[in-house]
């Protein structure tokens, strides 16, 4: 099957990264227009100009997530060029790993404004749009750790738990509009992100040994899953939480 979003628009935040590049080279494969937006300008134009070779129709915006008037200019984008906004994919984030009493107030505070209130402040920018669209969709991208508790990463986990809930509240309150919110909630996957630890630890890193399959996950394994909250082929899915962790949280 393809073209599964040919005439979507989509917003994707922390598009340079692992996950957020797969599934914007995803979307655009199967026919999505994309507004790719991430922190830095340089990155983004360089996977612009690789959609771009792949007959891929996509602008770029430089957005910090945890600014409203960035968010709206981002909005805006979408609307200048394309005229509509179908979909939005929050998946940009920051993990720090400290628990309760070693996480510093200043790195809880910078974990909580880019995955919480990023997530909350992208929802409202672009939820005029997506009532407009009559057939919008939010993924929000959470965590395992947004499922159960780790032992640290106290802000992440923090964070990514509110990410769960502020999505089906969404998913309740924007039901009669035709939008649907759901989240999703990767296990360990092989990203920038974590690139360290996998490159130290190997498979003994201690999340691996509990994953049934064995193995990390890859962000190309990721990617569907968000392709398939974007279309209509899940258009009776809404206030969902999809896990994508090779059984980690099974047991």
């Amino acid at each position: 099957m393809t073209g599964r979003l040919q005439g979507k628009v989509a917003l994707i935040t922390g598009a340079c990264g692992g996950i957020g590049a797969a599934t914007a080279e995803l979307f655009a494969r199967e026919g999505a227009r994309l507004v790719i937006t991430d922190v830095a300008h340089e990155p983004l134009s360089i996977l612009a100009e690789r959609i771009g070779r792949q007959d891929g129709e996509v602008v770029t915006a430089v957005l910090d997530v945890t600014s409203a008037p960035a968010w709206e200019s981002a909005v805006n984008t979408a609307y200048e060029h394309f005229g509509r906004l179908d979909v939005l994919v929050n998946i940009a984030g920051v993990v720090d790993w400290p628990g309760i009493e070693d996480t510093e107030e200043k790195s809880w505070d910078r974990v909580i404004d880019v995955n919480q209130k990023g997530t909350w402040l992208g929802m409202k920018a672009a939820m005029p749009l997506l009532r407009a669209s009559g057939r919008g969709s939010v993924i929000n991208t959470s965590s395992v750790l947004g499922l159960v508790g780790g032992g640290g990463a106290a802000a992440y986990t923090a964070s990514k738990g509110a990410v769960r809930l502020l999505s089906k509240t969404a998913a309740v309150e924007y039901a009669r509009d035709n939008v649907r919110v759901n989240s999703v909630h990767p296990g360990v996957i092989a990203t920038p992100m974590i690139q360290g630890i996998l490159d130290e630890q190997g498979d003994q890193q201690p999340d691996i040994v509990r994953t049934p399959m064995g193995r990390a996950g890859r962000a190309d394994e990721v990617a569907p899953v968000m392709l398939l909250l974007a279309s209509d082929e899940s258009s009776f899915i809404t206030g969902s939480e999809v896990v994508v962790d090779g059984g980690l949280t099974a047991h």
